[in-house]
């Protein structure tokens, strides 16, 4: 049995999970929701960065996943054997660091001693590594505040100085308030979609892992072709767990506006993932820094050629 973890923030797995796809190669696959694993309490962004749920790689909870940019230098820095698969190209019009318009807060720099909102252990912790490294600051000099599910109202309230928005949310705070951004994510870090495994699934399952990646890749360019479609199954999940105000066309602008189609890993792409490794170092936010380039199965470049052009 293949068993792949999937949640709505990885929309490719996520809408592989709804398609079926995957199933006429590997029929007996397990889809196992990432959301019901040990959600335990949220992490304190001051003291450092959880696994998260790549631990469950290696407890026998599934065989492979997709994330953001964060997750597996995490999993690295607390000693986790993971190859990376594939990336995405990047996902610069996802998400950026802003304020209100009316903010006194012009510049990163202006974040001192303030308050900013993240889902601490996503992408939006090394987005604000990176951005305070451009401004000559540290973890230290900000108050980092871990949002959860609440970042747009807990930005609209006040309750946080500065937020790592993301589509859709986002579209929900734009639609109420008027914003400015502190540094946009283009030109500042790639920000992909990752997939990694266990290096003995890498090594050991390569049939099963190239299934895995052929199914993406038709199913992405599926979604590439019917974004409203897709987004519904997002807004059917969502409002199946109670979020009623869930809006299609947000989350079908966000489908629209991020690119789908898994690619092989490249230099560029580790050397980037090494850079944001030695800041969540630098930051104790991993207990030690690892070596990216590690993670790296040259056998699994073969798996993944590029992402095929749009065909019905």
């Amino acid at each position: 049995m293949t068993r792949v973890g999937y949640f709505p923030h990885n929309n490719s797995l996520f809408v592989l999970r709804h398609r079926g796809v995957l199933e006429r190669a590997l029929p007996d696959v397990e889809w196992v929701d990432l959301r019901d694993l040990d959600p335990g309490e949220r992490p304190d962004p001051t003291v450092g960065l959880p696994i998260a749920h790549a631990d469950h790689l290696f407890d026998g909870g599934y065989d492979f996943i997709g994330t953001g940019f964060t997750p597996p230098v995490t999993a690295q820095g607390h000693g986790l054997d993971i190859v990376y698969v594939a990336t995405s190209e990047p996902r610069v019009e996802n998400g950026r660091l802003l304020v209100k318009a009316d903010s006194d807060i012009r510049s990163v720099s202006d974040l001192a001693g303030r308050r900013v909102g993240i889902a601490h252990g996503s992408w939006q912790t090394t987005l604000v590594l990176f951005a305070l490294e451009r401004a000559g600051l540290s973890w230290k000099d900000i108050v980092p505040v871990d949002t959860g599910v609440d970042a747009s109202r807990r930005f609209l309230d006040g309750e946080i100085d500065a937020w790592a928005g993301s589509y859709p949310s986002l579209s929900g705070v734009e639609r109420r308030v008027a914003t400015r951004d502190l540094i946009a994510t283009d030109g500042l870090f790639s920000h992909c979609s990752l997939w990694f495994t266990r290096r003995d699934f890498a090594e050991e399952r390569t049939d099963e892992l190239a299934a895995i990646v052929a199914a993406l890749q038709e199913s992405d360019a599926w979604i590439r072709r019917h974004p409203r479609e897709a987004a519904e199954l997002f807004v059917a999940d969502a409002r199946e767990r109670g979020d009623l105000d869930s809006d299609l066309d947000a989350w079908e602008h966000a489908l629209r506006t991020r690119p789908f189609g898994l690619h092989p890993v490249s230099e560029e792409f580790i050397a980037e993932q090494q850079r944001a490794a030695d800041l969540l170092h630098a930051a104790s936010l991993i207990p030690t820094r690892p070596d990216v380039a590690t993670a790296v199965c040259p056998r699994i470049g073969a798996l993944v050629p590029e992402a095929p052009k749009d065909t019905e």
